[in-house]
């Protein structure tokens, strides 16, 4: 059964190829979603597929890319619409 996780990163995780290595990971994970940097500096994603899964790509934002400082991983858990076919990143 496909979940739904919206997630906020916090920290120093702009330019520092968050979004870039999320994608990667998502998409390697086989997610579907989006990831973008806000205008407050933290980074949002949005991911769907199997809950085990997501949980993969949590562990990894927690930590995020080597140059990353995450502070911390706001994680809400909500049910999967199906709306999206891919990873990708949303301006």
């Amino acid at each position: 059964m496909k979940e739904r996780v919206h997630l906020i990163i916090k920290g120093d995780v702009q330019g520092v190829g968050f979004r870039f290595r999320a994608i990667e990971v998502a998409r390697d994970l086989g997610l579907a979603g989006w990831v973008r940097n806000n205008p407050d500096g933290r980074v949002e994603i949005v991911a769907e597929g199997e809950k085990d899964i997501l949980q993969n790509l949590i562990t990894w934002s927690k930590k995020g890319p080597p140059a990353a400082v995450v502070e911390k991983a706001l994680v809400t858990w909500q049910k999967a619409t199906g709306e999206f076919e891919a990873f990708t990143v949303k301006y």
